[in-house]
């Protein structure tokens, strides 16, 4: 009857609400123990760090929808904001996370195949790193001169390519193809693992 369909439906909306939340809850706690296991990289300045945080997002981006993935960016930076007292780092993070996840989820969502999360994750991994250009030059960085001059910042990139003149030319040949490259490992790592988890 009309009481059982609509107690029915009432039932499987709850614990479909209960399975959003817990693996949100779930992917951004890993997304933030992943911001932790950061490490230096070849042909890059010290300071800057590759991480895989931006891969639970991923994950979650094409397992539970566009807003699963930014609201995993979102905790793991409100998260890593009660530790560091940075702001405008994590403002940028979580700006370059949802660059990356939302064109991949949106994708996907619209037609569920391999090759849709492919475009839609290389298509993000690429809108990342161009963002990553503007989000650094006016949010990271301004918070990295309060600790090192601008000249140190760019003297650490001049030690590998004596050429660079500025820090916009740095973020342009540097940290946008690293952050495309970083997009990039999530990708694979997800293609890897999504079918198993």
């Amino acid at each position: 009857d009309t009481n059982s369909t609509i107690t029915g439906r009432t039932t499987t909306n709850s614990i479909s609400s209960v399975r959003y939340m817990s693996v949100t809850a779930m992917l951004s706690a890993v997304a933030f123990i992943l911001m932790f296991l950061d490490f230096s990289v070849p042909f890059m300045p010290a300071f800057i760090k590759m991480d895989l945080s931006e891969l639970p997002a991923l994950i979650g981006a094409f397992s539970m929808g566009p807003v699963c993935g930014i609201l995993i960016c979102l905790i793991k930076n409100v998260l890593h904001l009660f530790i560091t007292t940075t702001g405008g780092v994590e403002l940028s993070n979580f700006l370059l996370g949802v660059a990356f996840v939302l064109p991949a989820g949106l994708i996907y969502r619209h037609k569920k195949s391999r090759r849709s999360a492919l475009i839609g994750s290389l298509l993000g991994a690429v809108i990342m790193g161009v963002f990553s250009v503007v989000s650094n030059y006016f949010l990271v960085y301004p918070v990295y001169y309060n600790f090192m001059p601008e000249e140190a910042v760019l003297g650490a990139y001049q030690v590998i390519v004596p050429s660079v003149k500025s820090i916009l030319q740095c973020l342009v040949c540097f940290n946008m193809p690293f952050t495309i490259v970083k997009g990039l490992f999530s990708v694979v790592i997800t293609f890897l693992v999504y079918k198993h988890i």
